[in-house]
This record gives C-alpha cells, structure tokens and sequence, in this order.
C-alpha cells in the first residue's frame, strides 16, 4: 500500500500517523496519507507567511510562469490524476480525465481575468477629485489563505481556490477532503514540479477532529475558502469570524416546469442535471416542482430516460457510480424508505448493492417526507406535485438552501418574473442547474453560501485594495 507525505514548505513531511484513504468500490483501503498533528499545521501557517512577501515581490509575469507550467504537468499527468480521482472517489474515469483538462482551462481563463482588470485611476478628469490629486488603488494580495477542497471534485476545486489567489501573490495551507487526499498531495507535487518557492503552497492531510479547527483559527490566517457541508461550514464561521470567508455548502435545486412545452428534451435536461456523478453535486437537480397535468405527462418521459442510465463501477465509465461511502448511501436509502411509508410512488430504482445505489425516481412527494427537503447528495429525484404558481414559488423558497434553481417554461418573460421571486443564487431558465461557465460568479444564500466564487470574484476575494494619493 502506497503511503502518500502531506508538504509544508516543499518538504514531504515524516509522519508518525497515517489516514486510511478507502476506495469506495471495494471499500479496501486505497492509499495512506499523513495524519498531522496540530504542532505540524501551524509550521505550515508560518511556511506560508514567510513565503507570501517574497513570493509576491517577484512579479506577475514570474507567477503568470509558474501557472502556465503547473497547468501543462496537470495535463501530461491527467492519466494518473484521473485513476487516482477514480479510486479515491468512484468518479467515472472519463469523467474524471474531463476534470482535469477542464482544471487546465480553468488555469488559462484566471490569467486572462487577471489581465484584464485595471487599475482604478482618479485624477482632475474624475468627478469630485481636484486638480492637485492624483490617485491610484491597484488590487494586491491579502496573505495567507487556507483552502479547503470538497470529494467530488478533488481537482476543480482545489484548483479554482489557489490558481486566482497564488497568480495574485498570495500563497497557501491547502486541506483537500479524506477522500480526496492522495489527489490533493500529487497536484501539491507538481507544484512543485512546476517550480513554487517552498512555502507557498502547503499541502496539509489529517483527521478533522485533531486538525479542524486549528486550520481556520491560526493567527496567521487572511482569507478562507471552503467548500464542504453546512454543519462544518457553519462551524466554521462560529470560530473564524475574524477571517474573511467564502463558503460554498450545498443545495436543494428544483427545476419548476410551468407548461408543457418540450417536454421530451426537458425530461432528458432533467435527468442529466440530477443524475450525473450519481447526484453527488451540490448543483444537481434535487427536486422537480409542477402540476398535476404536467407531472402525469412528464414523469413517463422522465422515467425512460432514468431507465437509459448506466450503472455500474467506473473504470466502465457510467453516470452511476458506488456512493463516496457506505454512510452516504444509508443516507439516501433512509429517505426514500421515508418517502415510500408517507405515499410516495416508486417509479424506478430504489435497490442497491454496497454503496451502489440504483437510480430513483419518486413521485407524488408532499413536504411532509424528508426528501422533499434533505439534500440527498446521490441517486435520487422527487417530483413534488403543486398546482399553483405562488405556491411553487413558496415551497421552493421554504427550502433552508438557496444555491440555484432551473424553470423550464416557453414564456420567458413568465419565467423570468418568477426567477425574479426566487430565493436563490442563480436561476437557469431552460436549461438545467449547473456549474459554469467557469467564467461566470458562482453564489448560494441562505445555507448554500457566503460570499461568491467565480474567476474574477475569486481573484478580487484574494485581494484588497492598496490606494496611493499623490498631492502635486
């Protein structure tokens, strides 16, 4: 079994501790990783803070470098990264190959937003500046950042934390998920690799309970991004609340259908929004909201295309995979047993082997069954039937998460002035809830988030302001 080093200052670090990382198809353990004490955590804190001033006093073109080099070993080792993603977290491997050169483009877009913004210049030609003044307030790094990266996207996400935050002087204690880990430390490697200064980026693997807290309360701490649960990141903003966050933490996404146009192509929309990853995504479809004439047409069509769904392990590459852990699975079981003894009907699906969950489609959901608000967080879809618009509109804002939702509707401006009323950080009309473009800012409210992600917003939360005012 392959024993993988957590990085502090570019050293691998000896561990008298090691972390079980499983594989969740053969629930045999996979890998090891270094379980670190908090004593090893705060090193890193001080890696990182005698690295940052240095690190960003050589320039942009010198980090721009270092970028562009990290991207192109992404890419030449994308075949090891996407088995490694495959056996850590049961991704499809060409899934898993897809984000990593998704990781690389990702890369190439923070360059290209970074050079396009401008510095914000006020001299006698500005409003309500006068002639003898001339001012200038350019954005630089605000210091140590920590970065905490959710399972499912072990690379991504990872990757669209510390890109925008290390291409702007920033520099780095970086907690990938367990599962998530031995990833997590082979892009620290290739940093390296790539020719980061020690210090910069820390790469830090351990036990939540032993490390949790010490890595969002160090002294040395600037800014945290994080992207996991609510419970943790609502623990996390008790005990960091000097720090500025950004907290991406899951959703409740529901597609509202608000008549009957187009609905074979919704129903394949639908199904491919929910059931990717085997719904292991905090921006799948977890709901689908219409009335009764609609759901009785559309159900069918949902169900065939659920039906054309591959199941199975992912060196196959199929849409459903095993879950990322047994307790995950109970989760998701346990709500459809729920929903299934309150009335709901069992269309499809319903059964699994292990952790590998047959895809589900439930209809006839009311509010009062724990799936119509649980995020579910794998292989199952409930259509909640409601007749009316203002009440779709209320039992979807009723929903403690608030990421995003899809309507499906051939009146726009309809669709529009219901979106207008939704409580949510973005709103698809016609097309499912999704990620992306990278390009685009990325928000929740309400328990799915705190502040906002994107490439621009996530280069302008690694950074400040610096104002220099010159008196002629």
């Amino acid at each position: 079994m392959e024993k993988f080093k957590a990085i502090i200052n570019n050293q691998e670090i000896e561990s008298n501790s090691w972390l079980d990382i499983m594989d969740p198809t053969t629930d045999e353990v996979y890998a090891q990783v270094s379980a670190l004490s908090a004593q090893e955590i705060d090193s890193a804190f001080k890696a990182a803070k005698a690295a940052q001033k240095k690190w960003e006093a050589i320039g942009i073109e010198k980090r721009t470098e270092f970028l562009i080099r990290w991207r192109d070993l992404l890419l030449k080792n994308e075949e090891d990264l996407a088995t490694t993603m495959m056996h850590e977290i049961a991704k499809a491997y060409k899934d898993c190959l897809t984000e990593v050169r998704r990781t690389a483009e990702y890369i190439d877009l923070t360059i290209s937003e970074y050079n396009d913004l401008q510095v914000l210049t006020f001299d006698k030609n500005s409003k309500g500046v006068t002639e003898d003044i001339v001012a200038e307030y350019k954005r630089i790094a605000k210091g140590v950042g920590v970065g905490i990266s959710p399972f499912n996207y072990p690379i991504n996400l990872a990757v669209s934390k510390l890109a925008p935050g290390l291409l702007t002087g920033n520099t780095f204690v970086f907690k990938p998920a367990t599962q998530g880990s031995v990833v997590g430390i082979k892009i620290g490697q290739l940093a390296i690799e790539a020719g980061i200064p020690a210090g910069v980026l820390n790469v830090v693997t351990g036990r939540g309970r032993d490390i949790g807290d010490v890595i969002v309360t160090n002294p040395l701490i600037d800014f945290i991004s994080f992207t996991g649960s609510v419970p943790v990141g609502r623990r996390l903003m008790e005990i960091s609340s000097s720090k500025d966050l950004v907290l991406e933490l899951g959703g409740k996404d529901a597609a509202i259908l608000l008549d009957e146009h187009n609905l074979e192509n919704i129903a394949k929309d639908i199904v491919a929004g929910a059931f990717s990853y085997s719904g292991q995504r905090c921006t799948a479809i977890k709901r689908v909201i219409t009335t009764d004439n609609i759901a009785d047409k559309i159900t069918p069509l949902i169900k065939a295309e659920v039906a054309k769904l591959t199941v199975g392990l992912p060196n196959e590459n199929p849409i459903i995979t095993p879950m990322i852990d047994k307790k995950s699975a109970d989760f998701v079981t346990d709500l459809i047993n729920d929903a299934v003894k309150k009335g709901a009907t069992l269309v499809y699906g319903g059964t699994r082997d292990k952790n590998l969950l047959q895809p589900t489609l439930l209809d006839n959901v009311t509010v009062e069954m724990n799936v119509a608000w649980e995020e579910p967080f794998g292989p199952v879809l409930p259509i909640i039937r409601i007749n009316e618009i203002e009440d779709m509109i209320s039992v979807a804002n009723k929903s403690n998460f608030g990421l995003q939702t899809s309507i499906y509707s051939k009146d726009v401006d309809l669709a529009y002035k219901v979106a207008e009323q939704l409580e949510v950080g973005t709103v698809n009309i016609n097309r499912r809830t999704q990620r992306g473009p990278d390009v685009l800012p990325f928000l929740g409210v309400k328990d799915s988030g705190f502040g906002v992600q994107g490439i621009k917003e996530t280069i302008l939360s690694t950074t400040r302001y610096r104002g220099i005012i010159i008196k002629k």
